[in-house]
């Protein structure tokens, strides 16, 4: 009988393992290698990767030099508040593209990035698309860097968003469920009494 149990034991244990590798084995979040920011020009969202959980936003890292320029000018900017409003405007900016939204748009876009996703509407609207998203899971918003250039405040922020995008066109109806990873640069003047910060730059980034 003692045997037997053994044997249960045994099996249940290997049960056990497996799960807790299946779930601790797996790559989430950001990695050393994935510190480097990434220039480039801006494109509308999203670049599509591989679909995988995602993790919410940490503060743990060293604040990046720019964070006291900021604070010397503007000594009530939090890092916790200002993620925690990127990542709003991002879910905000993200579904609004995906619906042809342009006065949500327009307040939240620099003009050039807002001339940028305006083409892309305007091309889907010609094809007689629509499109809707839906976020699966609450973005990540990582701080990557913060500098001020004159009186010119800019945070550059590295979102991690996994979205059901629903479309409908000529060929019928699809579903895809996206991953992206992207670098967002939000600008703001430090003389101005507006509190916001604007969308000014999009570019991909390694997940």
């Amino acid at each position: 009988m003692k045997y037997l149990e053994l044997i249960i034991f045994a099996v249940f244990a290997a049960v056990v393992l497996y799960q807790l590798y299946a779930v601790l084995g797996r790559r989430i979040g950001r990695q050393p290698e994935d510190d480097a920011p990434r220039p480039g020009a801006a494109t509308p969202p999203p670049a599509e990767q591989p679909l995988s959980p995602v993790e919410p936003a940490t503060l743990d890292a060293p604040a990046p030099g720019g964070l006291n320029a900021v604070r010397a000018r503007d000594p009530g900017f939090d890092v916790g508040r200002f993620l925690d409003g990127a990542r709003q405007a991002y879910q905000m900016i993200v579904v609004a593209f995906a619906a042809g939204d342009r006065a949500t748009l327009q307040n939240l876009l620099s003009p050039a990035v807002a001339d940028s996703f305006e083409a892309v509407i305007n091309a889907r609207e010609a094809e007689g698309r629509t499109e809707t998203v839906e976020f699966l899971h609450p973005p990540r918003a990582d701080l990557e860097t913060i500098e001020v250039k004159d009186d010119v405040a800019h945070v550059i922020v590295r979102f991690l968003g996994e979205f059901r995008s629903r479309t409908k066109g000529s060929e019928g109806e699809g579903v895809d469920d996206r991953r992206t990873a992207e670098l967002w640069t939000f600008e703001r003047n430090l003389n101005s009494r507006d509190p916001n910060w604007t969308l000014v730059h999009v570019d991909a980034a390694e997940a």
